[in-house]
C-alpha cells in the first residue's frame, strides 16, 4: 500500500519532476549571456573598469496573424554594464536593465477576439565571473533574473532566472572562439541551449560576431559586418528569441502565461558619433513568429503563428 499512489498525488509527482528538470535546464541557458559579451569585450588591464549604457526603441509594424486579426507592438530598452579586471586573470561584472513594450491587438480570432495582453515590463540584474585558466583560455559563468509580467503582477510570480557558462579561446589577435551553454527556469518551462560564441575580424574592414548577449530569450545570433571607414559600419545577422511572461489577473487569460516566439533578420548601419558613443539603426524582419497563451494551471494552450513582420529599431550607447 504504501507503494500506491492516487491519481492526485501520482500527478503532484510527475509535476515536481517537471519542474526539477525545468530549473536545471533554466541555469544552463543563463549560461549564455555572459559569453556573448566577454567574447566581443576589449582587453583590460588590470584595475581598469569599464562602463556601459544603452537605450534603445525597436517598433514592429502592423502583422496579420494566420488565424484571422493583427496586431503590432513597440519596446524601449534601457541597460548600463560595468566590468573590472581584477587582475591578469579575473574580471567580474554587473548588469541591470529595463524592457517595455507595449502591444495593440485588433480581432485576434484565435483568442476569441479579445487582446491577449498589452503591456509588459522585464526589469532585470545580473552578474558575471570571466576567468582565464591561461593565456587566451578564460571560463566564464553569468547568473541573472528578470521579473517579466504584464502590468499589474507581482515580482513574486513572474520571476525567470539562471545561468551561463561558457569557455573560449583566442587563436589569434583577430580570432577568439568559443562554446555556451545555457539554462534557463522561465515561469513553468525549462530552457537549455547551446551557443558558439565568435569574434572574428576576418580582415580590417570585415568581422563576423555576436550581435546580442544570450539570455533568457534565446541564444547569441550571428552578425557580419563591414566598415565603410571610422564612423560609419553596415552589417547583417539573425538571432533566435523565445520569451515568456506573466499575465495578470483582469485580463480574460488571468493568472496565465504569454509567449513571444521569432526569428529577427536585420539590417544595421551604425554611425560613431565619438570614441566612446555610437547609434544603430535597424531594419528588422520578424520571421517563423508565433503568439501563444497558456491557462494558470497548465491544462490549455492557444496560440496562433504570424506572417513576416516589419519592423525598425534605434539604439544608442555609451562607453566610459
Amino acid at each position: 500500500m504504501a507503494d500506491c499512489q492516487t491519481p492526485q498525488a501520482l500527478k503532484r509527482s510527475t509535476n515536481k519532476a517537471k519542474r526539477a528538470l525545468r530549473a536545471r535546464s533554466l541555469l544552463l541557458t543563463t549560461a549564455l549571456l555572459c559569453v556573448a559579451w566577454s567574447v566581443n569585450a576589449q582587453p583590460m588591464t588590470t584595475g581598469a573598469t569599464e562602463a556601459r549604457f544603452s537605450v534603445g526603441n525597436i517598433t514592429q509594424f502592423k502583422t496579420d496573424l494566420n488565424q484571422g486579426g493583427d496586431f503590432d507592438w513597440y519596446s524601449f530598452d534601457a541597460g548600463l554594464r560595468v566590468r573590472h579586471q581584477v587582475n591578469s586573470a579575473v574580471n567580474v561584472g554587473a548588469s541591470i536593465g529595463y524592457r517595455y513594450e507595449r502591444w495593440s491587438w485588433q480581432n485576434p480570432a484565435a483568442f476569441g477576439g479579445q487582446a491577449p495582453w498589452g503591456n509588459i515590463s522585464t526589469p532585470s540584474v545580473g552578474l558575471s565571473l570571466d576567468y582565464a585558466l591561461k593565456p587566451g583560455l578564460r571560463l566564464g559563468f553569468s547568473p541573472s533574473v528578470q521579473w517579466a509580467a504584464e502590468d499589474g503582477v507581482g515580482t513574486a510570480s513572474s520571476a525567470i532566472y539562471g545561468a551561463v557558462f561558457s569557455a573560449t579561446n583566442t587563436f589569434s589577435k583577430a580570432l577568439t572562439l568559443g562554446l555556451g551553454l545555457g539554462v534557463f527556469r522561465e515561469l513553468g518551462e525549462n530552457k537549455l541551449f547551446p551557443f558558439l560564441a565568435i569574434n572574428w575580424q576576418i580582415n580590417d574592414q570585415w568581422s563576423l560576431k555576436n550581435p546580442l548577449p544570450a539570455g533568457p530569450a534565446g541564444g547569441a545570433g550571428l552578425e557580419l559586418a563591414y566598415q565603410i571607414n571610422p564612423q560609419w559600419t553596415i552589417s547583417a545577422g539573425g538571432a533566435y528569441r523565445n520569451y515568456r511572461f506573466r499575465l495578470n489577473d483582469s485580463g480574460p487569460y488571468a493568472g496565465g502565461v504569454g509567449q513571444n516566439r521569432l526569428i529577427p533578420v536585420f539590417a544595421r548601419a551604425s554611425y560613431s558619433l565619438t570614441k566612446s558613443m555610437t547609434v544603430d539603426f535597424y531594419a528588422i524582419a520578424t520571421m517563423g513568429g508565433n503568439v501563444q497563451i497558456e491557462s494558470a494551471d497548465g491544462t490549455q494552450t492557444l496560440n496562433n503563428s504570424y506572417d513576416t513582420g516589419l519592423g525598425l529599431a534605434v539604439n544608442l550607447s555609451h562607453r566610459f
